[in-house]
């Protein structure tokens, strides 16, 4: 008779002696509650169906590293997740969950488990006809965990007897199952029969669309699941960080959801990422498959390396990011929000803009900076967006950003066609002029000529301004300066906010920055334009910022 250890890691993670995060306690107490009151909702824990699981772990074995060719051990944490995942029942019999998300550092034996997991629903969950999928962003990505699912058939000589192998699929001709990887690339999705997918490093998918046809692809079985794991993200409009965010408010008790199975090793938000004591949030696998050595240099390296302490709190310690290189602290740039901006008070008031055509079938941006007008006064800025609006419905079909939504809302504007009307650009610019003191507009000369010389032909005056590291650092540094501080002030426009989220920095050997249009995940035009205009308005405003005094760097 194995002794499994998941009982006893449940009572260790809600006694205090196994550190973890809020989350991985929360996960611990709601299966203890449900424990205590899930009959009353038809639910009842099978603990011979949570054996059966880690059961057949047993037969598999590793495949590569220090123990390849040895027996899986499960990890008490691992225990503890397949516990809850496969032990829990409905009143029909049928599994309850049938969506979990699990979130954990790089190193933690993700794809060991995700194989596993794929194995037990292909093979042994009684499922007639079983179609299982290892899926990812692409077909390669997902070949990842399911090769390792072959080796695991192919070093089993349980599995080997029954599971016939080939070149991207496993099968068994007696029940007709099968388990196959499939990518977001492949030339269609449709008609698929999904009882299983095992979705890698959700982090990495870009929209939803391969998760949701998957989900509507279960429809007809009768206890299908969706297994995501993976490591955080940055997007903060992705599925990945939708994810996160519903699994913290079942965990809480905000939101009832029986079907979700929701687990996030990571560090708490008050602990300090150097604190060795509090890796293991993140890393439960810290001295197996997690190495501290390795861990420790790695954190060295991003005390020294600004640039690196990103991807550490990302792959390392699981905390979410806001870009995949650090630039805007969202946190302080909400503060800096005010919803009641007073435009009659900035009636007749000097400014400066900024304006970023981008292409004609996307974002313009044209954003106005108002530089103090006394001591102790911030700056304030007025964005002013625009896209066409065919394309604007293209962009919410694909990539569900909420264009249409921030539309209706009156936060940025869709001109009529598929490419931008600048005859609305040249209306408002021009109202805006009347209403303002607008001293200088700066532009990226790029596609810039025809638009410049209208405006020039209104009577404003027009400077170019580039996009390299001797013209973007200053003001992009300012703004970070100017947010910390608290001394900037925006109307919590959420287009605007999204791309300051979006924002990454390129950074030279000399420590300038500028936006990297090619590495940001979406569009950043607004903060470009804004960068630009304040820019101007810092020439402007005495005394200088330090960056204008010190002058840019070089080596």
């Amino acid at each position: 008779m194995i002794a499994w250890q998941a009982d006893q890691y449940i009572a260790d993670v809600i006694g205090g002696k196994q550190i973890a995060c809020h989350w991985v306690i929360a996960a611990a107490q709601r299966h203890m509650n449900d424990l205590a009151q899930g009959a009353a909702r038809g639910l009842r824990f099978d603990r011979v169906a949570a054996e059966r699981m880690l059961k057949f772990f047993s037969i598999l074995k590793h495949s590569k590293g220090e123990w390849a060719g040895q027996p899986i051990r499960l990890e008490p944490w691992q225990q503890f997740m397949l516990w809850m995942l496969f032990g829990w029942k409905r009143a029909d019999g049928t599994r309850r969950f049938r969506t979990a998300y699990i979130e954990v550092a790089r190193k933690n034996g993700k794809s060991t488990i995700g194989a596993g997991v794929g194995l037990y629903l292909f093979s042994a969950d009684g499922e007639p006809g079983a179609e299982v999928y290892s899926a990812a962003t692409k077909r390669d990505q997902a070949r990842i965990t399911h090769s390792e699912a072959t080796r695991m058939v192919r070093s089993s000589p349980m599995l080997r007897k029954r599971v016939r192998t080939f070149k991207d699929n496993l099968n068994i001709e007696g029940t007709a199952s099968k388990y196959e990887p499939l990518g977001a690339d492949a030339d269609t999705m449709d008609g698929l029969n999904v009882h299983a997918a095992i979705i890698d490093e959700v982090h990495a998918h870009k929209t939803r669309e391969t998760w949701d046809v998957l989900d509507t692809a279960t429809g007809a079985r009768r206890q299908p699941l969706l297994f995501g794991i993976t490591t955080a993200g940055f997007d903060r409009q992705s599925l990945c960080w939708q994810l996160n965010e519903y699994s913290k408010k079942i965990l809480d008790g905000i939101i009832e959801d029986d079907s979700f199975f929701g687990l996030i090793y990571t560090l708490d938000e008050t602990d300090d990422w150097q604190d060795e004591a509090c890796w293991i949030k993140a890393n439960p696998n810290l001295g197996v498959s997690k190495k501290l050595d390795d861990l420790r240099r790695k954190a060295e390296r991003a005390k020294q390396m600004p640039a690196a302490l990103n991807s550490f709190l990302r792959l390392e310690l699981n905390v979410w990011t806001q870009s995949e290189i650090k630039w805007m602290n969202m946190e302080h740039w909400r503060k800096c929000g005010n919803l009641l901006v007073d435009l009659d008070a900035l009636k007749g008031r000097k400014c400066y803009a900024g304006l970023d055509l981008s292409s004609t079938i996307d974002v313009t941006a044209f954003v106005l900076v108002f530089p103090p007008a006394q001591d102790g006064e911030s700056y304030r800025v007025l964005p002013r967006l625009w896209i066409p609006d065919e394309n604007m419905k293209k962009r919410v079909h694909d990539d569900r950003v909420p264009y249409d939504v921030w539309q209706r809302a009156g936060y940025l504007v869709a001109t009529p066609g598929n490419v931008i009307d600048y005859d609305f650009i040249f209306m408002q610019v021009l109202q805006d002029s009347k209403m303002f003191d607008l001293q200088e507009i700066a532009f990226d000369r790029w596609g810039a000529a025809r638009v410049v010389q209208v405006l020039m032909n209104m009577g404003l005056t027009c400077v170019e301004f580039g996009q390299g590291f001797a013209s973007m650092s200053p003001p992009m540094k300012e703004v970070e300066r100017l947010v910390l501080a608290h001394q900037i002030e925006h109307p919590n426009n959420p287009v605007l906010t999204w791309m300051a989220d979006n924002l990454v920095a390129a950074e030279d050997p000399a420590g300038n920055i500028k936006p990297d249009k090619h590495r940001s995940r979406e569009k950043i035009d607004g903060m470009v334009a804004m960068m630009m205009g304040l820019d101007r308005a810092m020439r402007r405003v005495k005394p200088m910022s330090v960056y204008e005094e010190r002058g840019l760097r070089t080596l």
